[in-house]
């Protein structure tokens, strides 16, 4: 508990602009010198079921989505069913036409050793598809009658027969859902012990990624509906999942050098669709644009959107639906344009986001998110890069999908952008 009232001080500080920028000149701040890492290019990733389709009228929009990672199969499906060959084949197609690294996850809820390692098997010796990622379950927190004990049980023999298949694939888990970083509401069995935690102890020496979910909404089911004022106060919580997810790790596992990833995400986990600020909503677009670049702020090194397609009648969550591309599809159109160095980027201004990128060109890129009704003015500040010319403009607002406008003067060192809107410039090396 202390650790987290820790994290939160730490994130209302920046929001309070106590942070590099004093408070009277609070603005945007870029560091082009000050290089984070590099960013994975599968915090781009999504979930893919088999209950799902890529429409034939959408196969044009799927080729293009920028979807990295595809996720199969998402949900609990996974462990009320045995993935059969045929599955993994279409699977592997949907991957090649959209252009993304896939990943899998076998049964553990009904699940055997010799199964999973049958199904690395196929996948990757006979039919050579060579899937370096793979899950053992999902959310084993929700499963009936379910305790840690038993997931530490059937877990480890489950990798490391899979393991013995192919040694050089890559483990991720738990995949346990609802966690914030917040051990007072973290999933907990039975028993009252802690899932990521119980979980690490028994099984950190195998595991090369540490995974959890998160959908912050709707908190219950007696109050389901949710606005545009909720999801724009709920993303500073997304500044305190991985950090405390690193410091479970370090302190049972002694290491500080395992990657984390958020493997299902989305603003709900209902089937809610149509509101103001339900999955398949524009501001849900505008929300999770602001809440992907603070996981890649954290250096998560898989992000998963849940999920890639979904009709009405399923829920708003797809990116695609069954005839037309949702809002959030053309987050990911804008951050196709994004670097892939991370640099240094604060805002001290309420509402207002900045996160930043070196691309492979030289260029600098700057991600601008006001989550704000109303359009904001604000100063910038860019060190480290001369700014010599106009920066190129692309926005997502009302009024433009993932647009380009004209080139913009940024050399005033001010900015000023719609409401409701994720802008990228993008800044060429003199």
């Amino acid at each position: 508990m202390v650790r987290y009232l820790l994290l939160l001080l730490f994130v209302i500080s920046l929001v309070a602009g106590t942070g590099t920028l004093a408070q009277e000149d609070a603005g945007l701040a870029v560091d082009a010198g000050q290089v984070i890492g590099p960013i994975s290019p599968y915090v781009y990733g999504s979930n893919f079921g088999p209950l799902q389709v890529v429409p034939v009228d959408l196969i044009e929009q799927a080729k293009v989505s920028g979807v990295s990672m595809l996720r199969f199969p998402g949900g609990r499906w996974g462990d009320q069913n045995n993935i059969r060959h045929e599955q993994i084949d279409a699977f592997m197609r949907t991957c090649e036409l959209v252009g993304a690294e896939p990943s899998i996850h076998v049964r553990l809820e009904g699940g055997t050793p010799e199964a999973a390692a049958e199904l690395v098997q196929y996948t990757n010796v006979e039919k050579g598809y060579d899937v370096k990622y793979w899950a053992i379950g999902n959310e084993p927190n929700l499963f009936d009658d379910y305790t840690t004990e038993d997931l530490n049980r059937e877990w480890r023999p489950i990798a490391e027969a899979m393991l013995e298949v192919d040694p050089n694939i890559i483990l991720i888990g738990p995949d346990t859902s609802q966690y914030s970083g917040n051990p007072d509401t973290d999933p907990r069995d039975p028993e009252g012990r802690d899932w990521v935690r119980e979980f690490l102890l028994a099984n950190g020496d195998l595991v090369d990624i540490v995974a959890v979910h998160r959908y912050p909404f709707p908190r219950s089911m007696s109050n389901p509906i949710i606005t545009i004022d909720d999801l724009r106060q709920n993303v500073t919580e997304w500044n305190l999942i991985l950090p405390a997810l690193r410091a479970v790790i370090k302190e049972t596992t002694g290491r500080d050098d395992i990657p984390v990833a958020v493997t299902e995400a989305n603003s709900h986990w209902s089937s809610s669709i149509g509101g103001e600020a339900t999955p398949d909503s524009f501001y849900n677009a505008i929300w999770w644009a602001d809440v992907l670049g603070r996981l890649i702020q954290d250096q998560s090194v898989i992000v998963n959107y849940f999920d890639f397609q979904s009709h009405g009648g399923r829920g708003g969550w797809g990116l695609l639906a069954r005839y037309e591309v949702r809002p959030t599809y053309y987050t990911y159109q804008l951050y196709q344009h994004f670097g892939t160095e991370l640099v240094f980027s604060e805002s001290t201004v309420a509402d207002l986001s900045i996160y930043a990128a070196l691309r492979d060109d030289g260029a600098l890129t700057l991600l601008v998110v006001n989550l704000a009704d109303d359009p904001q003015t604000s100063s910038l500040e860019v060190a480290n890069f001369e700014i010599t010319g106009p920066a190129e403009v692309w926005r997502l607002d009302a009024e433009h999908m993932a647009e380009q406008l004209d080139d913009e003067d940024l050399s005033g060192f001010e900015i000023t952008v719609p409401g409701q809107s994720a802008t990228l410039y993008i800044l060429q090396p003199s």
